[in-house]
């Protein structure tokens, strides 16, 4: 079984003129299909720069990177954002929506983006995706017509409907309370189950934890534990 992505002695340090900062200093992972996983640690630990390693967004300073079959490491900008654009999708802690668009436009930016040029089609997906995060009524509302939640959830939409094989969403419940948060985290898993799409976290909420079916903390750039674990347990 090709494993969702893999990490080979990754490292990545980060120079300026008079300062050398190892943010991975040498972290090898496999991460299987469907995997609904954290990368967890104290601020500081590397878990955003990894994430980041992950999602294309930054290149490894040595060591192997691939999604699926394909190696991301020595790709051009170009490649990188079109690799981008087929195969991930990506959940942020701010939302990142784009305020003059309504939900509906939002989600559908990637897919015009990936070249969909067929509009009904577009608009088929886009909505099929709205309602499976419960936006069903809230398609044609903007950003600051709907709450941290609602607009979290056309962020999870908007990150799902190209049918990425790997979603990687950073801290993605900073912004919500508690009970928001559950309902985020609780979809998030739903959409897992059924698509079987590979979810990774990075987070220090011990919410997202508690959902994740394995846990891999990271302390000073290095894997400190990696832990499997039933999801919804206390712990």
């Amino acid at each position: 079984m090709v494993a969702a992505a893999r990490l080979t002695d990754v490292k990545k340090t980060y120079r300026t003129d008079h300062l050398e900062v190892a943010a991975v200093r040498g972290i090898s992972l496999e991460i299987e299909p469907a995997a609904f996983m954290s990368i967890a640690g104290p601020s500081g630990s590397g878990k955003t720069t990894l994430l980041n390693l992950l999602g294309a967004l930054d290149t490894p300073t040595s060591g192997m990177i691939a999604v699926g079959e394909r190696s991301t490491v020595g790709l051009s900008a170009r490649e990188l954002a079109d690799f981008r654009n087929a195969h991930l999708g990506f959940v942020f802690q701010t939302f990142n929506l784009v305020p003059v668009l309504t939900a509906r436009e939002n989600v559908e930016l990637p897919l015009q983006l990936q070249g969909l040029a067929d509009r009904a089609e577009r608009r088929t997906r886009v909505e099929a995706i709205l309602r499976e995060v419960g936006l069903g009524e809230m398609m044609d509302r903007r950003p600051n017509e709907l709450s941290g939640g609602q607009q979290q959830r056309v962020a999870i939409a908007r990150a799902l409907v190209k049918g990425p094989s790997l979603v990687l969403a950073d801290e993605p419940t900073a912004n919500l309370d508690t009970a928001t948060a559950h309902e985020i985290m609780d979809l998030m898993r739903e959409m897992n189950a059924r698509a079987g799409t590979t979810f990774v976290f990075s987070t220090h909420d011990p919410l997202v934890m508690d959902h994740a079916t394995r846990v891999v903390h990271l302390r000073d750039g290095l894997v400190e534990s990696d832990e499997r674990r039933e999801p919804g347990r206390a712990h």
